[in-house]
C-alpha cells in the first residue's frame, strides 16, 4: 500500500507560481511512476504530468509544457510539481498519483491522494 498526501495548494494570481508537494508513505515508493492529475469545477479529471520511477523520464500534457516541472526524491519519498505562469483556467483540485506502469489514464492509476486545491485569480 502507498498513501499519498498533497500539500502546497492555495490562491495565486494569474501569471504566478505555486509548488505542490506529495509525500508518500508505504513500501516500494521508488518502484512507482508518480504523477499529477487535476479536476476543474464541472469537468472531468485529466492527466497533467508524470515521472518514471527512476526520474529519468517525464511526460507533460501539451498545455503545461514549458511551465510545469515534475520532480521526485526517492530518498525522501516525495514528488513535487512546480507550476509557473499559472492561468485562471487551471483552477482545479490537483491529485498526486502512483502507478507501477506510469499510467496516464485514470483507470491505470493505482493510488490517489485526496487532492489539493489550486485557485488562480484573473
Amino acid at each position: 500500500q502507498v498513501q499519498l498526501v498533497e500539500s502546497g495548494g492555495g490562491l495565486v494570481q494569474a501569471g504566478g507560481s505555486l509548488r505542490l508537494s506529495c509525500a508518500a508513505s508505504g513500501r516500494s515508493f521508488s518502484r512507482y511512476g508518480m504523477g499529477w492529475f487535476r479536476q476543474a469545477p464541472g469537468k472531468e479529471r485529466e492527466f497533467v504530468t508524470n515521472i518514471s520511477w527512476s526520474g529519468s523520464e517525464t511526460y507533460y500534457v501539451d498545455s503545461v509544457k514549458g511551465r510545469f516541472t515534475i520532480s521526485r526524491d526517492n530518498a525522501r519519498n516525495t514528488v513535487a510539481l512546480q507550476m509557473n505562469s499559472l492561468k485562471p483556467e487551471e483552477t482545479a483540485v490537483y491529485y498526486c498519483t502512483g502507478s507501477r506502469n506510469s499510467s496516464r489514464e485514470r483507470y491505470g492509476i493505482e493510488y490517489w491522494g485526496k487532492g489539493t486545491l489550486v485557485a488562480v485569480s484573473s
